[in-house]
């Protein structure tokens, strides 16, 4: 049984995704961000940089804070979800870590919640998100998936890409992106992992 510490943002849906894909057993524990709870000494004793998500495995006794951690943990004890390549899939994994969450996590700071108060850095993080969702449909156009068979890789870069509403793409100009997309949103684990732990809105969609 695993014990998962999350709030649904991107970062706590890639777990709580993952958790549902494994097909693992698992029991949610809410940690609200807004109200300050990722700051009581229990979360912190679990999760040391007070950041959700973390896990709990109480078959091992092991806990995991930082969702890359978490996901690359569930893939090796579980032996699934590495990808044709396990390297590339690692490749792609730390390309989330360290581009795609870190980079529209900032467009969502400037362009969503802080309209107008930094026209430079909109401008640089709008560029930013448009680069890298460039790369992600160059590497997807011959492919199905990021590191060819479905992987952690998809299963950490897909909840970001799911606020495209807040990130002002504009679909048209990455269509294998669009394909991936909707294919994982399609998932029915995805589907269950999205509203952990609590339904917030449906799946957003891409037009047609």
């Amino acid at each position: 049984m695993i014990e998962l510490y999350t709030w649904p943002t991107p970062n706590g849906r890639k777990i709580s995704i993952a958790l549902e894909e494994f097909g693992l057993d698992y029991t949610v524990r809410p940690v609200d961000i807004g109200a300050g709870a990722q700051n009581e000494p229990e979360f912190r004793a679990i999760s040391p940089n007070g950041k959700i998500p973390a896990i709990v495995d109480r078959s091992t006794g092991r806990h995991l804070m930082e969702s890359g951690a978490i996901l690359l943990y569930l893939a090796d004890t579980h032996d699934a979800f590495r990808g044709d390549d396990y390297w590339e899939t690692v490749e792609w994994l730390m390309l989330q870590m360290g581009g795609v969450g870190p980079m529209l996590g900032q467009v969502h700071h400037f362009l969503k919640f802080n309209p107008g108060k930094a026209p430079y850095a909109e401008a640089r993080y709008a560029a930013e998100a448009a680069r890298l969702y460039a790369v992600l449909d160059r590497r997807l156009a011959d492919r199905d998936y990021l590191s060819g068979s479905y992987s952690i890789a998809d299963i950490a870069t897909w909840p970001w890409i799911s606020r495209f509403e807040w990130q002002g793409i504009d679909w048209a100009h990455y269509p294998s992106l669009k394909r991936w997309y909707v294919d994982i949103a399609r998932r029915p684990a995805v589907q269950r992992g999205y509203d952990v732990p609590v339904h917030v809105n449906d799946i957003p969609m891409p037009p047609e």
